[in-house]
């Protein structure tokens, strides 16, 4: 019986997972701060919690465009990249947004965006799925950038 050990201590894995987790942030942060940007600017009455929800949304929806738009320009035809982003972590993402709104709600109170609690959301937001893609670069060789 072979005994096989997962090797975390990969700088090149890190390094390049840290990339790959910078550009879906990028991403699902565009498309999530727009949407909770868009409620507080025009005061439209709606619940923090259904605003929290278009956001994550609306994140995962700019993350997979922008996906695309990247493996677009290495050469991918359109239906190849956009699978290729559709088929990518959504357990990524989803954990990437799910932190960032927790972290507003429990430091605002919900779909507040202010000049402190979007560095904090971004922190948290990259950190959750950082140690995920770099299992998943390191097991599967799966790079999306």
């Amino acid at each position: 019986m072979e005994s096989t050990t997962f090797d975390w201590q990969c700088f090149n894995t890190w390094k390049q997972s840290a990339k790959n987790t910078a550009w879906c942030l990028l991403g699902c942060s565009i498309g999530d701060f727009g949407t909770i940007l868009f409620f507080q600017i025009s005061k439209i009455p709606f619940p923090v919690l259904g605003i929290m929800i278009l956001a994550i949304i609306n994140g995962l929806v700019t993350s997979i465009f922008l996906e695309t738009i990247i493996l677009m320009k290495q050469n991918l035809s359109f239906n190849k990249a956009l699978n290729t982003a559709l088929g990518m972590s959504l357990i990524s993402m989803i954990s990437m947004e799910t932190t960032m709104n927790l972290t507003d709600y429990f430091l605002t109170g919900g779909a507040i965006l202010t000049w402190w609690v979007i560095p904090i959301m971004l922190i948290v937001g990259f950190l959750t799925p950082w140690p995920y893609n770099y299992w998943r670069l390191k097991k599967f060789g799966i790079n999306c950038h």
